[in-house]
């Protein structure tokens, strides 16, 4: 069966610190492993909004790769993606969470199974009748295996005629942001939907202004979507018809982590299945903020009928 959905990157777990302003380079206490990784908490989602799902990466033969693996299985992630590589740990990300809302990463990544990404890992029967290609600057930053990875994911993709998304997911701790811009403009110029936060996307096109970062994104593009991502007041969305605030919902935030992942998945599979670009966005938003109402980075990932009952019952806010 063709996949409706396909991305690749960083499979990880998570380990996180259990309260808040606990610096990453003093003792303290932890909590983990979850599943996680940017790429595989975005697969999650999309299988349980009932997507022909997969996701490509690299886990070591252990307990944090069965970890990972067992979670995929569990919400039938196609695991064709999937390679145990031997002699390489699973990556971890470490994270710390401060009460300002930000957040600060350790990551075992580029040296883990995680960073063994290359293109040959690129089955061409995935991309056979494919709908939709993600691709996020996270996986990008890792190394330049990765980003040639994502340039034959990419080539791949176009050939077989599949839409592309690309969240830029800016990680400074991976690459610097100027070195980012560079990177990622081939994904900038082949994507049919761009994701980023209003910094990311002034950032991708060196622009002073966020209308100024949208109208360059927008050029010649008539049919591209862009979908300017902020958090709990929802996200703005950019077509060449016009502009549209789609609102948030209000909920107790647990743990932010895999928000916006969460958000990507909802939103492409509601816009590939025909729905428009602002009923995308409003189903994500919902996606989005059932995503931090649990602690773990893929706990607080719902169904699509839940998801459905959720924006059905709750009043949004401005």
């Amino acid at each position: 069966m063709s996949l409706d959905i396909l991305t690749f990157g960083e499979a990880l777990v998570e380990v996180m610190r259990t309260g808040l302003d606990q610096p990453l380079d003093r003792p303290g206490l932890f909590t983990g492993p979850y599943p996680s990784g940017a790429p595989f908490i975005f697969a999650v989602q999309a299988a349980r909004l009932q997507a022909q799902t997969a996701a490509i990466g690299v886990v070591g033969n252990d307990a944090f790769g069965k970890c990972l693996t067992d979670q995929l299985a569990a919400d039938h992630v196609d695991m064709r993606g999937i390679h145990v590589r031997e002699g390489y740990t699973t990556g971890v990300a470490f994270v710390g969470y401060s009460s300002d809302g930000s957040r600060d990463f350790v990551f075992h990544l580029r040296h883990a199974a995680a960073g063994q990404l290359a293109p040959d890992l690129l089955k061409p029967e995935l991309f056979d009748g494919l709908k939709v290609l993600h691709l996020m600057g996270s996986t990008l930053s890792i190394h330049a295996e990765a980003l040639a990875t994502g340039l034959k994911a990419l080539e791949l993709a176009q050939q077989a005629g599949a839409k592309i998304s690309f969240d830029p997911n800016l990680r400074p701790q991976l690459m610097p942001p100027a070195q980012a811009r560079e990177a990622f403009a081939p994904f900038v110029a082949a994507a049919d939907v761009i994701l980023p936060t209003a910094e990311e996307a002034q950032l991708l096109t060196g622009t002073a202004s966020l209308d100024e970062a949208v109208a360059a994104l927008l050029a010649g593009r008539p049919t591209r979507v862009i979908v300017i991502t902020q958090g709990g007041q929802g996200c703005q969305v950019y077509t060449a018809d016009g502009t549209t605030h789609v609102p948030g919902f209000t909920v107790e935030e647990v743990d932010p982590t895999g928000a916006g992942d969460c958000f990507d998945a909802g939103f492409l599979v509601r816009w590939q299945q025909g729905y428009s670009p602002v009923e995308a966005a409003r189903f994500a938003n919902g996606c989005g903020a059932l995503a931090v109402t649990a602690q773990g980075p893929m706990a607080g990932i719902r169904s699509l009928p839940e998801v459905e009952a959720f924006i059905q019952t709750q009043t949004h806010h401005a």
